[in-house]
């Protein structure tokens, strides 16, 4: 069966939607958060986001199959890790998308919270989508073409 046959699909023809049905849910993000923030294990996974141990399991193996984690032997050579794959390690700007919205929408002036800085640790600047010629682009400026 085909991708877009797939009766799994919410909207077969929108990237949107189908980022959502593979990762939309709130713990694949925080894994995949969790994972780009150096947890390898599965205890790191648990320890790190409070996820009951077969919920985890199961997003650990739904992001596993769909690519965006792989499993390899830890350097001790004595369990599994999870790793991002190069389809995860490219959610870093939706991640970073959703924490800047966070900082100025889902915490109070003033209100204390965790900050993302580069190697430098220089705080991470905030992230504006731009057109081919500069400009900013929101939802009034853009449309959606859709598939036939």
């Amino acid at each position: 069966m085909s991708p877009t046959t797939d009766p799994g699909w919410t909207d077969p023809t929108c990237p949107v939607a189908r980022t959502l049905d593979l990762v939309g849910d709130r713990w694949s993000l925080l894994v995949i958060r969790d994972a780009m923030d150096g947890a390898r294990s599965f205890t790191e996974f648990l320890r790190r986001t409070g996820i009951a141990r077969n919920i985890l399991t199961d997003r650990l193996g739904k992001l596993t199959a769909h690519g965006l984690l792989t499993q390899r032997t830890a350097p001790s050579g004595r369990r599994q890790e999870y790793v991002l794959t190069d389809a995860g390690r490219d959610l870093f700007p939706v991640i970073l998308t959703l924490r800047q919205w966070g900082e100025r929408h889902a915490f109070a002036p003033g209100e204390p919270h965790s900050t993302l800085v580069d190697r430098h640790g220089v705080p991470v600047p905030e992230v504006a989508p731009a057109g081919a010629d500069g400009t900013f682009l929101d939802g009034e400026t853009t449309h959606v073409r859709k598939t036939r």
